[in-house]
């Protein structure tokens, strides 16, 4: 394993160099996933002459244990959709979690949701019978980006083709159950952490992510 992109910004170039058949295609759509991904997909929108916007999307996380996901949430259309794990949450709810943890991390991951849904209010183009790429920085569990689909299918997108420079193959071949297509650039067989595969991998503000939606 070793670093293989400069920024997010050089991710999605590289990225867009295997996306090439999306080019200037009418009706394709590029949607980054909040916060991280809206770099790697502006610069795939721009390399392919595409329109971008944005899913918002947030984690929801283990108490205790917030990186690990039993489910996720995502924002498409003026409306939530939620996917759970089902059998790591039946795992954990043995193991000492109990449901008014989980609806707690679910409450505040909702409240953060609709923050930025008034924030990135012009970010969301319509989706309704288009081909979607979905772009994230890359796929560490996939939760994230299946609620992403979730959200997109259910506001009409035709078909859903998602994209990341680097994912875990468990990830991967979960986002191939749910997505028309799956382009990764880098499968490695030891995954620890997306970042990883960075040289640059600093914290997005809404702020930034903003700024990068507005300059592609």
């Amino acid at each position: 394993m070793g670093t293989r992109f400069d920024d997010r910004s050089d991710a999605g170039r590289q990225l867009a160099a295997v996306l090439t058949q999306f080019r200037e295609q009418p009706d394709t759509v590029v949607l980054g996933l909040a916060r991280g991904g809206i770099p790697v997909a502006a610069a795939v929108a721009q390399t392919l002459f595409l329109p971008l916007g944005t899913v918002l999307v947030r984690k929801l996380g283990i108490p205790g244990h917030p990186e690990t996901a039993f489910g996720a949430l995502a924002w498409s259309s003026g409306r939530t959709v939620r996917i759970l794990n089902r059998p790591l949450l039946d795992r954990v709810l043995v193991h000492g979690v109990t449901q008014a943890d989980l609806k707690h991390v679910e409450d505040l991951e909702r409240t953060e949701l609709r923050r930025r849904a008034d924030l990135y209010l012009e970010s969301e183009p319509s989706v309704a019978g288009k081909t979607v790429l979905l772009v994230d920085d890359g796929l560490a569990t996939g939760a994230t980006l299946r609620a992403a689909v979730a959200a997109v299918r259910a506001s009409g997108a035709a078909s859903v083709i998602a994209a990341a420079p680097v994912g875990s193959v468990d990830a991967e071949a979960s986002a191939e159950e749910v997505c028309d297509a799956v382009f990764c650039l880098h499968l490695p067989g030891k995954f620890r952490a997306v970042g990883l595969f960075y040289r640059n991998f600093a914290q997005l503000t809404d702020q930034d992510a903003i700024a990068a939606l507005t300059r592609g």
